[in-house]
């Protein structure tokens, strides 16, 4: 009877880590993703097929070379979006089309894909910038508006602004993308998986 207590002690232990462990799971992924979490979520109309989906996101970025820009290339970047801008005031769908460009071509030398459809690049950028990713996608939908010709002035500065937004974040990464990134947050991943299975250490996996 002594053993038979102990192995349903042992069980249920079981079961709460397990439950514990995705619950830490789930935090981080919200964490890591930010608003992206909540959409994925909209989405897919449950919590764990949108953590499959951003878990997914990860393990492919994590496959890239992402690398910052030189110093070189930041200026180079810079003085291109300043000539966008001015040239704006004259072409602004030109400009919102440049602009683009411009963005995209910061992606590939940052060791971003840019070939394929949309929503892809827009998946691949929202592992480590989850707080623009929705800049680039609204910026998109207005850069296509415009090129059917159905984009207001209005409109095509808004999505310049947009643009700017991920422009910005990709020349210049912060510390949260250094130490946060797609190979930190494998690491994380790795952590909780052998976490579940009872082969690490106590200890508390934090951000950065």
């Amino acid at each position: 009877m002594t053993w038979v207590l102990v192995g349903v002690v042992v069980v249920l232990l079981v079961v709460i880590g397990l439950l514990l462990a995705r619950q830490q799971r789930s935090r981080q992924l919200k964490q890591d993703f930010g608003p992206e979490y909540q959409r994925a979520v909209a989405q897919h109309g449950d919590q764990r097929s949108a953590e499959k989906e951003l878990t997914d996101r990860r393990r492919r970025v994590q496959k890239f070379e992402i690398r910052p820009l030189a110093p070189g290339s930041r200026e180079r970047y810079t003085e291109r979006w300043g000539a966008t801008q001015r040239h704006f005031v004259d072409e602004p769908v030109a400009a919102v089309g440049e602009a683009h460009a411009l963005v995209q071509e910061v992606m590939h030398e940052r060791g971003y894909p840019v070939e394929g459809d949309f929503e892809q690049r827009a998946a691949d950028i929202s592992v480590e910038h989850p707080n623009v990713v929705e800049n680039y996608r609204a910026a998109n939908q207005i850069s296509v508006e415009a090129r059917n010709g159905r984009a207001s002035t209005e409109q095509l500065r808004q999505s310049m602004v947009h643009f700017r937004a991920l422009f910005d974040d990709l020349l210049t990464p912060g510390e949260d993308e250094r130490t946060d990134g797609p190979r930190a947050a494998g690491e994380r991943e790795q952590s909780g998986q052998q976490a579940e299975q009872g082969t690490v250490p106590d200890q508390t996996i934090r951000r950065g």
